[in-house]
């Protein structure tokens, strides 16, 4: 076995996954963690009575994390309990409508009737989904595929032509679903990914099937149980992690990296892992020239969000536990912060209402809710101030008003909001990202950066910024495959 010291800039998921996956494989791993505690996005806000998961609320392909445990013989049960939510979520229209989503095929159906659909539109769609996500599923998934030699490899021609490449994940979905009310709604799935429907292209419809045959989880008392299960599961296999531990520098030499820089010392590596983004790595770490940083112009930073907490002091029974208000116009919506880069004058936005599953987030009779409308990535050309923020905010607030939430600003006892200023500052996202790389048909395909690095062989990347991209079970098997690879690398 390697006794190869390893270390992991970052605790997000992805850096979690890999260190785990790492130790697992007989590596002596170390984390450098720059905030107060581990998880990355993966964030928890306790006030005055009330929990709110900071960032991913939505726990889906669980079978991904559970490898983790199993790898090293025990049942991710024991650490991380999780339960299925029913309806998945629920969805508000301007018009009145309100639809929700479920995996039973009966009452899917009689969801879809309600805005004037043909249930078979909707099995089409799901049959169409779950042939891409088999697709996508085999290789990019599961091999960890990064180049376009290993997908011509792997797929062949053949293959590669059932991936819908000739249109966007809208174009798939107006294919099959008739209304817009349907069309809305599986369009914003790519939501898990912070990009546009109009812009991704079509295979991106394989994420439907992710919820629907995987179903929709939560964990008890909110998803930062899975950063303490995975504590645990780390403390056992004796990873060293440091908190408060800013790393500043990844020195070089030679054409290899040698270990990092964190809070002014310096701390040996045979090989560095960078949980950290691609690009503000390369730039901020290892101080890559323009020329270099103009190779990866391709990987465009996702969306990023008004991350908004608020505690209140009644219940709207109205809600489900996960719920999204739609956009009059989504078309617009998409084009207004994925090409204008401008501030949605009529967003789309999530929202969740915790407490409906779990009362423990909330004082008896009250809701918490988070809510976040996707908006664009920082411009540093054209800096948006907090007051544009904060306008934009009263501006959500008054459409959930209008749409249902009777005096929400009324109820309001907490609140907590974070800009994409603020994301950037806790998390060394690129532009304030929340979802790593954007997914462009015409940018990148849909690719992210490759795991190992293209200038120094024994440093390798993990999360959203690389393949197969953002979200909790991608970058967790993210880790997974950087693991592989370092395996596979250092025989």
């Amino acid at each position: 076995m390697s006794k190869k010291n390893v270390i992991v800039i970052g605790s997000g998921l992805g850096g979690i996954s890999a260190a785990i996956s790492l130790a697992q494989e007989g590596y002596k791993v170390t984390i450098h963690e720059k905030n107060p505690q581990i998880g990355g996005k993966l964030n928890v806000l306790k006030a005055d009575g009330y929990t709110f998961d900071l960032g991913p609320s939505i726990l889906t392909l669980p079978h991904i994390f559970e490898r983790l445990f199993e790898r090293s013989g025990k049942k991710m049960a024991d650490y991380i309990p999780i339960r299925t939510l029913r309806p998945h979520w629920r969805n508000f229209f301007e018009d009145g409508k309100v639809v929700d989503l479920d995996p039973d095929p009966a009452v899917m159906a009689a969801e879809a009737r309600k805005v004037g659909e043909d249930p078979v539109n909707v099995e089409k769609f799901l049959k169409y989904s779950a042939d891409l996500y088999d697709l996508v599923n085999e290789g990019y998934f599961e091999q960890g595929l990064d180049t376009s030699a290993e997908f011509r490899e792997f797929y062949g021609l053949g293959k590669f032509l059932k991936f819908d490449l000739f249109r966007s994940m809208h174009g798939g979905v107006a294919k099959h679903l008739k209304t817009r009310h349907m069309r809305d709604i599986f369009d914003y799935f790519i939501k898990y990914v912070g990009s546009s429907a109009l812009h991704s292209p079509a295979f991106m419809n394989c994420m439907a099937t992710i919820q629907y045959r995987y179903d929709l989880w939560y964990v008890d008392g909110g998803l930062y149980g899975i950063a303490l299960g995975l504590q645990r599961l780390m403390n056992e296999l004796g990873i060293t992690v440091h908190l408060n531990s800013e790393v500043s520098e990844v020195r070089k030499e030679h054409g290899r990296v040698t270990g990092i820089v964190a809070n002014g010392e310096f701390h040996a590596a045979d090989i560095v892992v960078s949980n950290m983004e691609v690009i503000p790595a390369y730039e901020k770490l290892l101080l890559e020239d323009e020329a270099f940083m103009r190779t990866l112009d391709r990987y465009e930073p996702s969306c990023s969000g008004l991350v908004l907490e608020l505690g209140l002091d009644r219940k709207y029974p109205q809600l489900a536990h996960h719920n999204f208000f739609f956009s009059a116009n989504q078309k617009t919506h998409f084009k207004t912060v994925f090409r204008k880069h401008q501030l949605p004058p009529d967003p789309t936005i999530y929202l969740v209402a915790a407490s409906r599953t779990d009362p423990t987030v909330a004082p008896d009779g009250c809701d918490c809710l988070k809510i976040l409308p996707h908006i664009p990535h920082i411009d540093d050309e054209r800096p948006l101030t907090r007051e544009d923020y904060m306008a934009f905010k009263d501006r959500v607030l008054e459409k959930l008003e209008r749409m249902g939430l009777t005096d929400l600003r009324k109820h309001v006892v907490f609140e907590h909001c974070w800009t994409p200023h603020d994301i950037r500052e806790q998390y060394n996202s690129n532009k304030g990202s929340i979802y790593g790389v954007v997914s462009d048909r015409f940018k990148n395909l849909a690719f992210k950066a490759p795991k190992q690095s293209v200038k120094y062989p024994n440093l390798f990347f993990v999360g959203g910024s690389v393949n197969p991209g953002g979200g909790m079970p991608m970058v967790v098997l993210c880790g997974q495959n950087v693991a592989k690879k370092v395996v596979e690398w250092d025989r």
